[in-house]
């Protein structure tokens, strides 16, 4: 059976498990939020952690806290900065809309971890929260905690997915298709080309997320409950923001205006809507993907993506491509979850934005499984995928639509007449062409070379 011990705070007495760091105030919120059972994400925690450090750093620097004290605290933060004791923050998303209970969870966590037999007399709230408030803890940590998962995380990974395909649009430069609007025949393009667009597309993700990250480091702590800074040293929140750029090398500041930053929380509807953009752009080339690998009879049969598992229970041999469709999943996900962070975002009311424990599961969310998705893209489907250049010659010999490359010479009326003579007759277009009009064989395979019409121009 569990043991418990007696905890107190202001609100008086009740039972703590025993073997739990936490202390009265996350046992409240325990048992006030059974909601979900899904605790603040890893990197929030880790976010806490080194915010908790900093912060006692600076108060020892300024001779708030005694250098006993501080050193203890900075150590036991250390263990929540390192997600050791992940367990003992069992505080629900679904709580207190400023998060107080999460700051609270690490303020008692640290403390009981610094102090563990009482003799320094460490205080959650008196020394662990010193010059500090709920109010710009929990925003500054999920700037903290959505900058570094960006830097650290999905930044490599859109890295990684652009220089696959960057590698692979190179190998297939030369590889001439029907190009498709509407899902329609149109000109050709190369399958280089295909996924030279593919790869711009995730370059221009990484230039928006760069500048969406610029207004996201400026971080709001030090300005305490609404903003003035009440309880705290004037540059407190200079020193916290460069003991943060120190400790990981991410060039964190303090915001010129910490009013914004407790109230609001446009800084992560911003970058939301940039990883909303990121989705759509793997959206796009994954169903790509998906529609170049139907078949491999009755679909467009262009490429044939990695088998990697059985497709079916039912149908023997039937294969699916699995990580287009996952990664379209994650696409999904994470546009729900920017409409989640776009409703909180407007629930700042006055000096607090009331919703910030969700918007910052939600974006942390979104920034884990999109940097996974794209290494996966890259790995499991770009890569591997191998091209059926039979299917492809074959439809390109019979697309109708090469006729546009005569229009200059025969113009758009006869050529409109060749074109649905030869998809009508199921010819290809060249045989046609040479029926009707005045050029000679060779003039017109010269004008209708897929790979020469791929490149523009007359």
């Amino acid at each position: 059976m569990t043991q418990f011990r007696t905890e107190r705070d202001s609100m008086g007495e009740l039972k703590v498990p025993e073997d739990a760091h936490w202390g009265a105030q996350t046992q409240r919120a325990v048992e006030n939020f059974p909601i979900s059972g899904q605790p603040m994400p890893p990197s929030f925690i880790r976010a806490l952690g080194l915010i908790k450090a900093a912060c006692a750093e600076a108060n020892r620097d300024l001779k708030l806290l005694d250098e006993g004290l501080a050193e203890a605290i900075v150590e036991a933060a250390g263990q929540v900065s390192d997600n050791k004791v992940d367990d003992h923050f069992p505080v629900d998303v679904y709580q207190t809309g400023s998060g107080t209970s999460s700051n609270m969870n690490a303020n008692e966590v640290i403390a009981r971890l610094s102090d563990p037999n009482g003799s320094l007399g460490v205080h959650p709230n008196d020394h662990v929260n010193m010059s500090q408030s709920s109010n710009d803890v929990i925003p500054t940590a999920i700037q903290v905690s959505a900058c570094l998962m960006t830097a650290e995380h999905l930044m490599p990974a859109l890295k990684h997915l652009h220089q696959v395909l960057k590698r692979r649009a190179s190998e297939l430069d030369k590889v001439a298709k029907t190009g498709r609007t509407h899902l329609m025949d149109a000109m050709p393009v190369t399958l280089g080309q295909e996924l030279e667009a593919w790869a711009a597309q995730i370059a221009s993700v990484h230039d928006r997320l760069v500048d969406a990250l610029a207004r996201m480091r400026r971080l709001p702590q030090g300005g305490t409950a609404v903003g003035t800074g009440i309880n705290a040293p004037e540059d407190f929140g200079e020193r916290v923001a460069a003991h943060l750029a120190r400790v990981t090398g991410f060039e964190f500041e303090s915001a010129d205006n910490k009013f914004e930053g407790i109230a609001s929380q446009d800084a992560a509807v911003e970058l939301s809507g940039q990883l909303k953009t990121l989705a759509v752009a793997l959206m796009k080339i994954a169903n790509d993907l998906r529609w170049m690998n139907s078949g491999p009879l009755a679909g467009l049969g262009e490429i044939e993506l990695e088998a990697l598992q059985p497709g079916s229970s039912i149908m023997p041999g039937k294969v699916n491509p699995v990580i287009p469709e996952a990664v379209c999943m994650v696409a999904a996900r994470v546009i729900g979850n920017d409409a989640t962070i776009t409703v909180a975002g407007q629930s700042g009311n006055f000096q607090l934005n009331v919703m910030l424990p969700v918007v910052a599961a939600s974006l942390l969310e979104s920034l884990h499984v999109l940097g996974n998705a794209a290494n996966l893209l890259a790995d499991r489907a770009i890569a591997t995928f191998k091209v059926r250049e039979d299917n492809l010659e074959k439809a390109l010999a019979k697309n109708p639509i090469l006729v546009t490359a005569l229009n200059r010479v025969i113009g758009y009326e006869k050529g409109a007449a060749a074109a649905k003579k030869a998809y009508a007759e199921g010819r290809p277009i060249i045989d046609v062409a040479e029926e009707l009009t005045d050029l000679s064989r060779a003039e017109l395979e010269e004008l209708l070379d897929p790979l020469k019409l791929t490149r523009g121009g007359l």
